[in-house]
């Protein structure tokens, strides 16, 4: 038996929520690693501390924990939205699946990485209008598949009402950086008529 299944209950508990605590996004297989406890025990200090799994808890803190998209609707922004702060920053998460892997290696194709981190940026924007501009990328590991990205991006400047923002995302698999974008989004006030493009 495993050291910390030793540890009694409610010391084990105090661990469990310190870890949740830090970092929500955290799986149960990632908690047996770090625990070094069987997945039953996760499972059952989970439902015995009332701690929903993680998609129940994204789905919690999706619903309370951000400002509505204005650029375009929730439902086009790939991966689920877990925190938005309009013009400042926002973070979602996007489990790779098996249509998002080339078949016989099971890497992520990497426009699925790049969708992800591009229309976070895009939500970022407080306005009715927001396009990509341009985008500065870089893949900095291949991800596969059942892997969770984890975008986070930033607003790091503004050109006045109506013009231009730069949003900043890192992606992180785990602990692990694997993609860095560096976006121009384009934003109006909305009341402009756009014809034919920027």
């Amino acid at each position: 038996m495993p050291l910390i299944e030793r540890l009694p209950k409610k010391q084990r508990h105090q661990q469990l929520l310190k870890i949740i605590e830090e970092n929500p996004f955290v799986t149960d297989r990632e908690l047996t690693r770090e625990l070094k406890v069987s997945i039953q025990t996760i499972r059952l200090d989970r439902m015995e501390l009332g701690i929903p799994e993680l998609r129940e808890r994204m789905k919690q803190m999706a619903e309370h924990s951000y400002d509505q998209v204005r650029s375009l609707p929730l439902d086009e922004v790939v991966g689920d939205v877990v925190d938005l702060q309009l013009d400042k920053s926002g973070i979602s998460i996007f489990e790779i699946r098996e249509e998002h892997v080339f078949s016989r290696t099971h890497i992520a194709r990497g426009h699925y990485v790049f969708a992800q981190a591009n229309s976070l940026a895009v939500a970022l924007i407080n306005d009715e209008i927001a396009l990509t501009a341009s985008a500065d990328i870089r893949f900095l590991r291949q991800v596969h598949l059942g892997e969770k990205c984890i975008a986070k991006a930033y607003v790091r400047s503004m050109n006045g009402h109506r013009g231009k923002a730069k949003v900043e995302v890192f992606t992180y698999v785990g602990e692990e950086m694997v993609f860095q974008g560096n976006f121009v989004i384009y934003r109006s006030t909305g009341e402009d008529h756009i014809e034919g493009g920027m």
